[in-house]
């Protein structure tokens, strides 16, 4: 199907309109999908908002590691909004449209919240590392001027890698089908629907990923060595306990993170597969937002002992 020609402004595109394929052409399974996605969003958005209002009301919380989670845990709110609200009326629709404009700005705030996020995990990685390693500079080191500077930095960074991805991906033109086999805007999608030469394109988007990712990710690695060492050092094994309670559940959400983002983006194009992508979006852009708040409650003692003698103090 071909949307109505209009010559857009800025490029040769005469697509005013995409159009969905959605997750899957059978029939029998939309309901079923939309029941199933729309609860794990509604945990999603229940979890993430109930961390960042305990995280505000709690001061026992009120500490670097907790200010960093709760910008995880908005940057997971607003990320899997950018893509849940719209696949869910979707799969209750028959037709399965989104403007040009509209697909523009979900590719955008979609890559913002995601760039964000793993820029996030990277500096709770040195929050971690400053608070293990260097525990009596603890707070002198991560002190309110440093940590707004560094959650500037984190947002400047993907407003800007989210800016580049999304003006390489529509500086092309699309001039023939407007049926994008997927169930939102991403890159790899849009870009095998251009009429333009996709190389260069390509490779930016991939040197970008592989670059920024590939640093965030040492930086997380290189933070966690230290950490290993550190704790290898403590002689009290309640300590050691302690230390690797505090780690895990960032470990967890890292490690989650990473290895979808590499699978999805800096696999060889020949390995590329339509269905295999759905599946493998579908986990980055709604399980992992819903498992984030999760592992960080039940996994965190920190957090539960809070929240009970906050619940205390109330009764």
């Amino acid at each position: 199907m071909l949307a109505p020609r209009h010559m857009a402004p800025g490029n040769l595109s005469s697509v005013t309109e995409f159009i969905f394929m959605g997750i899957t052409s059978d029939q029998t399974l939309p309901h079923f999908l939309f029941l199933l996605f729309l609860l794990i969003y509604l945990i999603t958005v229940f979890g993430n908002t109930a961390i960042i209002l305990i995280i505000i009301m709690i001061n026992d919380l009120h500490n670097p590691m907790y200010f960093f989670l709760s910008n995880l845990s908005f940057s997971d709110l607003c990320f899997c909004s950018a893509v849940t609200p719209k696949m869910l009326y979707d799969l209750l629709s028959e037709k399965k449209l989104i403007t040009f404009v509209g697909c523009l700005l979900q590719l955008f705030f979609f890559a913002f919240f995601a760039t964000t996020e793993g820029y996030l995990l990277s500096t709770m990685a040195y929050d971690r590392f400053v608070a293990i390693c260097h525990p009596l500079l603890y707070v002198v080191i991560m002190n309110r001027r440093t940590r707004l500077v560094l959650i500037t930095v984190v947002y400047f960074g993907g407003l800007v890698t989210a800016g580049i991805h999304t003006s390489s991906t529509f500086s092309l033109s699309f001039c023939g089908s407007n049926v994008i086999n997927h169930y939102y805007c991403d890159i790899n999608p849009l870009m095998s629907l251009s009429c333009s030469d996709t190389y260069i394109n390509k490779t930016v988007v991939f040197s970008i990923v592989a670059t920024l990712g590939l640093f965030s990710a040492a930086v997380t690695l290189t933070s966690y060595v230290y950490i290993f060492f550190t704790i290898m050092n403590i002689r009290s094994i309640e300590g050691r306990h302690k230390a690797f309670s505090t780690c895990s559940s960032h470990l967890s959400c890292v490690a989650l993170f990473y290895g979808t983002v590499f699978f999805m983006y800096l696999r060889p194009a020949s390995s590329y597969s339509v269905t295999q992508e759905k599946v493998v979006s579908i986990f980055y852009t709604m399980v992992i937002p819903m498992m984030n708040p999760i592992i960080y409650s039940l996994r965190n003692r920190e957090v539960k002992d809070a929240v009970t003698h906050y619940i205390k103090k109330l009764l």
